[in-house]
């Protein structure tokens, strides 16, 4: 019997490395999951499209592969939305095949049909319909091509019927992918002023974002070179953080220490590999970016000097041009600012902190900071949970660290957690779930479950929506609707057969981590967490202050930093004998 699409395209995902496909299976799909029975490739059974996306998303940013998902039409289509956004903003190379209804009832308003083509077009860089199995055949290379180039997720929209033809000619199937990725060196002309403003700058601060992961010697030769600051946005914590004697912390919402003065008080601010969206933490003025992608530059705050580039071979470029500073007064008064500010909210955190019920979070976010293992992968729930991972875990340059941090949506911790899971079944993975999170999908405890991942998902259970009250309150808001009926997801993890612990009394919580980490399935640890731990900016504007005023909430000012002000006193000795540090 001849090959039809379904196992051509199958056959194809084989070829091309792929092990595993997330997805629900039904109707139109079910000519594709059929050819994958017949595979070495394993499907992955979930409860929601939304999280097989969310799942191939982190398995694409932990490998650098192809990652594939697929649904249903019509409203399996739509659930694989929210994860597509967040895979593609993400920049995992994700291929979602998307099933369609039988192609000669396209436009007759048919059961279930919509237009994914439509759909799908925002979370995705190629989105095609195939129209026959020869059409296939040649738009299957470019689908897996473009993500694999780095252009985003690839969505194919195959009705089930063209599905089921004979397969087409394999002539674009035979050309091999290309998946290498060229150093991109900066134009001479940028290049040359990037080095006169360094130059003519008596104070730099370095702002450094996901964009330096490759880069972490050559931007650190860099400040030692011009004695500059480095700060951070989230998506840079866990490249540029850890044994950096010129750390000064994070900027922006879920910002620590002393990143934004030193971003505000330099004479030249150099943005790189970063794409920070928050305008108002930033300068206006004198304000330098690298970046690999020209479109980013300049679309966040005025820049004066815009270097298209890899960051590293951006500053191997420049690096020897670059005159030697000597005076190192600025960045060691960022050092003493950024220690002393550390300094004068740690104690907030970690005072008594083993006696006070509700059990603060960030007393929650420090253990597991403590406990995990120093090769983690982290899974992290959009709102409260973004704080205490951003301020509480250490990086190391071997942990990784996954959320939705472009996107934004909730309940992605548990799905990105299975698919780093299934990377490495071995390798530790913790998430952060938000109780609101979890809510959302918790059917993907199920899949935990069928397929005996050993995910251990603590749940930061307040019974609120913590990040939305902040922002109630901010505004000056009374928060509504943001509180809601205790839940015991330990309960409901035992009786799908996962092992849970709940904890509400903070003596417990070491040993219940301990335990949890210990066992060798998948554990959920339920901790009843401080409703009333809410983050505040580390520039808080007097429109905020008077926001919460008027809403008469009782809240955390500051933030825990963890084992980051170990790092900070660390560096202090760069600075001298002479340098104190006063606490507050």
């Amino acid at each position: 019997m001849a090959r039809n699409f379904a196992q051509q395209l199958v056959d194809t995902l084989e070829a091309q490395g792929v092990q595993r496909i997330y997805g629900v299976v039904g109707d139109s799909l079910n000519p594709i999951v059929d050819a994958i029975a017949a595979s070495s490739i394993e499907w992955i059974h979930v409860r929601n499209e939304e999280a097989a996306a969310f799942a191939a998303g982190a398995e694409s940013l932990l490998t650098g592969r192809l990652a594939v998902c697929a649904g249903s039409c019509g409203p399996g289509n739509t659930h694989l939305i929210q994860g597509l956004y967040d895979a593609h903003r993400n920049g995992a190379k994700v291929l979602a095949l998307a099933s369609h209804i039988p192609s000669t009832q396209i436009g007759s308003n048919f059961f279930q049909e919509t237009h994914p083509e439509v759909l799908f077009s925002e979370c995705s860089g190629y989105c095609e319909m195939v129209n026959s199995a020869d059409h296939g055949a040649r738009i299957l290379h470019h689908a897996i091509q473009s993500t694999t180039a780095g252009e985003g997720v690839s969505v194919l929209v195959i009705p089930g019927d063209v599905a089921k033809q004979d397969a087409g000619d394999g002539m674009f199937l035979d050309s091999t992918i290309a998946t290498g990725r060229p150093v991109l060196y900066p134009d001479a002309r940028e290049a040359v002023d990037l080095v006169a403003a360094i130059n003519a700058a008596e104070k730099v601060t370095l702002f450094c974002g996901e964009g330096v992961r490759d880069a972490r010697e050559q931007v650190l030769a860099l400040a030692e070179k011009i004695k500059a600051p480095v700060g951070h946005a989230f998506g840079g914590k866990m490249h540029i953080q850890y044994d950096n004697p010129f750390d000064v912390g994070m900027s922006g919402l879920l910002g620590y220490g002393a990143c934004h003065d030193a971003s505000h008080d330099a004479d030249l601010l150099i943005l790189l590999g970063t794409d920070f969206p928050y305008t108002e933490f930033l300068p206006r003025d004198n304000v330098a970016q690298v970046d690999i992608d020209a479109s980013h530059i300049g679309r966040r705050t005025t820049v004066t000097y815009p270097v298209v580039g890899d960051v590293g071979a951006t500053i191997e470029n420049i690096l020897p041009h670059i005159e030697e500073k000597t005076d190192r007064s600025f960045l060691d008064t960022q050092l003493r600012n950024h220690a002393k500010i550390l300094e004068g909210v740690v104690d907030a955190y970690t005072k008594k902190v083993e006696k006070k019920k509700p059990i603060h979070p960030e007393y929650v976010a420090a253990l597991i900071d403590e406990l995990a293992d120093d090769d983690a992968i982290f899974t992290v729930d959009t709102g409260m949970c973004n704080v205490w991972a951003a301020r509480y875990l250490t990086p190391n340059g071997r942990r990784e660290e996954i959320g939705s941090f472009r996107h934004g949506t909730m309940a992605n911790a548990l799905p990105h957690a299975i698919g780093a899971q299934f990377v490495d079944r071995d390798r530790q993975v913790v998430s952060f779930s938000g109780d609101g999170g979890l809510g959302m999908l918790m059917g993907e405890l199920l899949t935990v479950k069928q397929h005996e991942l050993p995910v251990k998902a603590v749940v930061f259970n307040n019974s609120s929506l913590g990040m939305v009250k902040l922002e109630m309150l901010v505004a000056g808001m009374p928060d509504f609707g943001t509180d809601h009926d205790e839940v015991n997801f330990a309960a409901i993890a035992e009786a799908v057969g996962i092992k849970a612990i709940r904890i509400e009394d903070p003596k417990k919580l070491r040993k219940g981590l301990q335990e949890a980490f210990a066992h060798p399935g998948p554990v959920l640890v339920d901790v009843v967490t401080d409703p009333d731990a809410l983050s505040i900016p580390p520039e808080i504007t007097w429109d905020m202050l008077v926001g919460f005023t008027r809403a008469s909430t009782r809240s955390v000012f500051g933030g825990g930093v963890g084992k980051m002000i170990g790092l900070a006193r660390a560096n202090l000795r760069n600075i001298g004998a002479a340098a104190t540090v006063e606490t507050t």
